[in-house]
């Protein structure tokens, strides 16, 4: 199955089951996410609610009616001056990975946040050994931002992150450049 043989939507409360399904597989068996325990079904209702009350998007993978992915982009930080700045997540089912998924879901969420108010997306990576998420952020356009050294240890083993970074449209800043420019 490919990323053209699936549909990308919104995710709806019946999707939820299988979301924390994916999630627990990252949780419990990689350094992907800094979580240790996976959160409950509970808790994705919770998120998908509050993602939508922010007018973010929460985007799923379905391939033949079955959810295999998902992506979603909340808030970078809770401070009212980052309310135009989200972070994105990008999650697989275990076996779909190397599909197109990731790039179709990244693909819809730049979208769907340009269509917001975000106009700056922050991917923190798990420097997990392999350079697959970072590839695939620098292919929509995200560039190398920093690195956070030995921020994470989970596994018996300290993890780094990478930080990487994109606009989306017209910045704050931009605009005002742009007024400036055009009044000289």
């Amino acid at each position: 199955m490919t990323a053209l043989e699936s549909v990308i939507r919104p995710a709806v409360p019946a999707d939820l089951d299988a979301v924390a399904e994916i999630f627990t597989h990252y949780v419990r068996h990689t350094v992907i996410t800094f979580e240790e325990t996976p959160p409950p079904v509970a808790a994705w209702h919770q998120r998908l609610d509050d993602l939508a009350a922010q007018g973010l998007p929460f985007l799923v993978a379905d391939v033949s009616g079955e959810v295999v992915g998902y992506a979603y982009a909340a808030p970078w930080r809770p401070k009212p001056a980052y309310r135009h700045t989200a972070e994105n997540s990008i999650y697989l089912a275990p076996g779909r990975t190397g599909q197109g998924l990731g790039g179709a879901l990244l693909e819809a969420l730049l979208a769907a946040c340009a269509q917001t108010h975000v106009r700056q997306m922050i991917a923190v990576i798990a420097d997990a050994g392999t350079d697959a998420s970072v590839a695939l952020h620098r292919r929509f356009g995200f560039t190398d931002v920093g690195r956070l050294a030995a921020v994470g240890y989970k596994h018996d083993r300290w993890i780094d992150t990478v930080l990487m970074q994109r606009t989306l449209g017209h910045t704050p800043e931009s605009h005002t450049r742009t007024r400036r420019m055009s009044q000289t």
